[in-house]
């Protein structure tokens, strides 16, 4: 059992900016910032900022009477956890950036780098929705669509760290083309930057995905189509992973699971069509909103720091 005093310093690191807090063995908070990334500075300089915020949050536990005993990291894009590399982000401009090591000599702390949604994923199956469920698949759906299948409060990672890319299952083979190069992936129908662009190119008129979910409530009938056409792509690809990975508990984050009631209730029914022998999974909102990435973190600094300690 870790002592009351101490604690991890923990970043979520964003293209916009970075989520960082003192977490708690337990899972509690005990200090939150928020700082800008500023990406567009490069990328060097985004790593100088990210060791200037975790150094100094350190620096706050200690003159607060805590101990720091690890930092833990969470970027987008391709990460290698095992060596704590993160090996390329577009969102940073991350490439090949041994950011754990990085971490580690600058705080004089184990330090622990993971995928944002990954680690998200593990701090809904342990704190958040998902706790006590075994099996769950946290799937985060906002500029595009990732996922984490945590099993038994452990993410897996893949064999070169790319495990959870569910926004690239095919799901419509005509489709529009998706970022990764090919056309009809999830993320590219179903995403909420793809409701947004889909309503807009029909429509004539921009909007976002909380736009169009409002005007779809309201009885607008392109709106009702544009939705209805994202949340049958989201119950394939949703079906696909159970079929893949047998869960208990589905969690959705992200800013479309904020729709609430308006795509849980339609995509329950969705998926319930899609399922033949396979069990259904419970259907749930993620539950610790943007400290998922933070607390995640922190999990995963806790986790390294026991395997090393054992």
């Amino acid at each position: 059992m870790r002592g009351r005093d101490e604690v991890v310093v923990a970043l979520d690191v964003g293209g916009t900016g970075m989520k960082c807090a003192l977490v708690r063995p337990d899972g509690t908070t005990v200090h939150t910032e928020r700082h800008a990334t500023d990406a567009q500075r490069g990328p060097d300089a985004v790593v100088d900022t990210v060791l200037d915020v975790a150094d100094g949050l350190a620096g706050k536990a200690r003159a607060a009477g805590l101990t720091p005993v690890a930092c833990g990291i969470a970027v987008p894009g391709v990460v290698d956890e095992a060596r704590g590399v993160a090996v390329w982000s577009a969102n940073v401009g991350f490439r090949d950036v041994p950011l754990g090591d990085l971490a580690a000599t600058r705080l004089d702390l184990p330090a622990a780098l993971g995928h944002d949604v990954r680690v998200g994923g593990l701090a809904e199956a342990r704190l958040g929705a998902g706790r006590d469920a075994g099996h769950v698949l946290f799937v985060a759906i906002g500029t595009g669509i990732a996922a984490a299948h945590v099993v038994d409060g452990s993410a897996a990672v893949g064999a070169h760290g790319a495990a959870g890319e569910i926004g690239h299952i095919l799901v419509r083979p005509d489709g529009p083309p998706c970022g990764c190069g090919r056309a009809g992936c999830l993320e590219a129908v179903a995403s909420a930057s793809a409701i947004g662009r889909r309503y807009t190119e029909l429509a004539g008129t921009p909007a976002t995905a909380a736009e169009v979910a409002d005007r779809a409530a309201t009885g607008d009938r392109l709106a009702e189509r544009v939705w209805r056409e994202a949340v049958e792509a989201l119950a394939d690809g949703l079906a696909t992973g159970q079929a893949l990975y047998d869960v208990a508990t589905v969690v959705l984050g992200g800013g479309l699971a904020q729709a609430g009631p308006r795509l849980f209730d339609p995509l329950r029914k969705a998926l319930r069509e899609r399922l033949t022998f396979h069990r259904e999974p419970r259907l749930l909102a993620a539950a610790l909103g943007d400290e998922a990435g933070c607390l995640g973190a922190a999990l995963l600094a806790l986790d390294t720091l026991a395997k090393e300690s054992r």
